[in-house]
């Protein structure tokens, strides 16, 4: 069957599918960015840990054939990434931005370990096809949904009920909103905030490992496009709220997946340019949420980038 069989209902089963599949890294990306920004800390080097991070995942997931231990590779060096940008960060004096353009560049600078294995083919992560029902390659295709979406989905709602009601999530909000008044509760917003970037880097390890193990499905230097940067903006968009980053890795998804579902009902000319969406979205997005004249709604007070 042609890609076009199907007319224009290609276009939203492509955008479907397509949405499903950008938009996983994105998730556990910028979920892990928020909490790391709800404790009061922005962490720009996600960059570098998501492609150091896909990196460590693809190349376990060849030397043992074990996609799983390459996906906890994958987190493990995430979590050392983050916890190495949150005890830096603990100094006086020592900007999280400028750390973490530095960590960004680490990380991209450490993936040259990664060229011995651009050739050598690695497992897969599994998917479960929702699509099986349907006789239609296109169905079967956006449905055909990988295991780490439907994890970041659950892990969205868990948090965005975590942080609202659980002791921990009490602990971030309190540090992220005011250490003079964490400290009177006898906390230590470096250790927290040491903690909360550690669990950022690794779910972003997870996002890099779902861009080699998964889609696009191998190893390159730069397999993520910007996406740990993209991501950053998306926690501003979402204001901070997991179900709020879910559904914006979604909107991300869906833009990223514009160009393919044109092409795939024949528009072949000009849709190159329809691949700039995501990008043109996160612009966008940034020049609407920034005014020198207000403060970001739900921003936590001591993040640097509301002062």
């Amino acid at each position: 069957m042609e890609a076009t069989d199907i007319g224009l209902w290609g276009v939203p089963l492509a955008m479907l599918g397509g949405a499903i599949r950008v938009s996983t890294p994105f998730i556990f990306v910028s979920i892990g960015e928020a909490i790391t920004e709800r404790s009061g800390r922005i962490n720009l080097g996600l960059e570098g840990t998501l492609v150091f991070g896909a990196m460590s995942a693809y190349a376990v997931a060849v030397m043992t054939g074990s996609p799983w231990l390459g996906l906890l590779a994958a987190m493990v060096a995430g979590l050392c990434f983050g916890l190495f940008h949150g005890w830096i960060c603990k100094f006086p004096k020592v900007n999280d931005i400028a750390i973490g353009i530095a960590l960004m560049l680490f990380g991209t600078g450490l993936a040259f370990f990664g060229k011995p294995f651009i050739q050598p083919s690695a497992p897969d992560l599994p998917a479960i096809p929702f699509g099986a029902w349907s006789d239609i390659p296109q169905v079967q295709a956006a449905l055909n949904v990988n295991v780490l979406f439907l994890i970041g989905a659950a892990l969205a709602v868990f948090l965005w009920w975590a942080v609202r009601n659980t002791r921990i999530g009490l602990i971030v909000r309190v540090v992220g909103d005011s250490a003079d008044a964490a400290r009177a509760m006898g906390l230590n917003p470096n250790t927290v905030r040491l903690l909360a970037t550690g669990v950022g880097g690794a779910l972003a390890g997870i996002g890099g490992a779902y861009l080699s193990l998964y889609y696009p499905g191998s190893w390159t230097e730069r397999i993520s496009s910007g996406q740990g940067l993209m991501a950053v903006a998306l926690v501003i968009f979402a204001r901070w709220n997991p179900l709020g980053c879910f559904a914006a890795a979604l909107l991300f998804g869906g833009a990223g997946a514009l160009g393919p579902a044109l092409q795939s009902v024949g528009v072949t000319q000009g849709y190159y340019l329809f691949y700039a969406a995501p990008y043109i979205l996160t612009l966008i997005i940034m020049i609407a949420t920034s005014s020198p004249s207000r403060t970001l709604a739900g921003a936590p007070g001591e993040l640097s980038i509301t002062k």
